[in-house]
């Protein structure tokens, strides 16, 4: 059995850079004619794979919130106090923006209402399991969007491909998930989270993101089954999955998560969000340039 309980350990706090600030940021992305159906190398199979992903992330990342938030009040360290109150605020951020993008999928004709009352419906399952091992889920979760977003902002052939009406809203998130990466997990720790959770639940959580992406990805590719082209999709694939994949160049990344002294910040890319932070601050629709903020504090 799962055990929840651990030799005690001297407490740690923050481990996220000083140079790093984790703030919310309004952007109000706009999505409409002028974003092609297939926005990601016009590609009708990893397109649909995107937008599968970005349905899936109000209703996940209001649960990653809800788990941190659970240990909020135990939280000693200033700076983990602070780090927690950015967190929260950027992925309320996120699923503001992601709502946007997710609106646009929907007037497409994907059933995008469906995904989301059946990933609630999924996650409220997961809400039964005690808190911590709730916490452990979102640090695995976590641990996966982070050296998504790190391969994102380091590849310029991935970000090359995305069509320039979606890329500043896929750079944007990479930036805020490498900001905020390690803020679950030094949570845990300070919870007293064992390796043994945390090795469980990312095996865990990565099967079921499997599952519950490719589940997603192929509703939206059977309403769209008129375009279907096994050709196409085959590309598509081997684009994720093949040799140097977006997807299968992440495994060794994936594997580091089990070394017993793993932490996120043992890969510093702090120098990746100074590269694109100011690129992307041009984005920033003008009524929220002055910091007009919504967080879920």
């Amino acid at each position: 059995m799962l055990t929840t309980t651990s030799t005690p350990k001297p407490v740690r706090g923050s481990q996220t850079p000083d140079k790093v600030a984790i703030k919310p940021q309004r952007m109000g992305f706009e999505f409409g004619s002028r974003v092609p159906r297939y926005w990601l190398d016009n590609s009708y199979f990893i397109t649909h794979t995107m937008n599968a992903l970005s349905v899936l992330f109000p209703e996940g990342e209001q649960f990653f919130v809800d788990s941190v938030r659970a240990f909020r009040d135990g939280i000693e360290d200033p700076k983990l106090k602070k780090d927690v109150r950015g967190f929260i605020g950027q992925e309320a951020m996120h699923s503001l923006e992601h709502d946007a993008m997710n609106e646009h999928v929907r007037e497409q004709g994907m059933p995008v209402e469906a995904m989301e009352r059946d990933l609630r419906i999924i996650l409220d399952v997961a809400r039964k399991l005690p808190k911590r091992h709730q916490l452990a889920i979102t640090c695995a979760l976590e641990h996966i969007t982070a050296m998504m977003a790190d391969m994102l902002l380091e590849r310029d052939d991935v970000r090359e491909d995305m069509h320039e009406s979606m890329r500043p809203l896929w750079v944007w998130h990479a930036i805020e998930e490498t900001e905020h990466k390690a803020v679950a997990y030094d949570v845990f720790q300070q919870a007293g989270g064992t390796y043994a959770e945390r090795a469980f639940y990312q095996v865990f959580s990565t099967v079921a993101l499997g599952i519950v992406g490719s589940w997603f990805t192929g509703r939206m590719m059977l309403n769209d089954r008129k375009n279907f082209s096994l050709k196409e999709s085959a590309k598509g694939m081997w684009r994720m999955w093949g040799r140097n994949g977006t997807f299968s160049s992440l495994i060794p990344t994936w594997l580091e998560y089990f070394r017993p002294d793993y932490h996120p910040w043992d890969k510093d890319n702090s120098d990746l969000i100074a590269r694109f932070k100011a690129e992307i601050e041009e984005h920033i629709a003008p009524q929220y340039q002055n910091g007009n903020r919504r967080t879920l504090q």
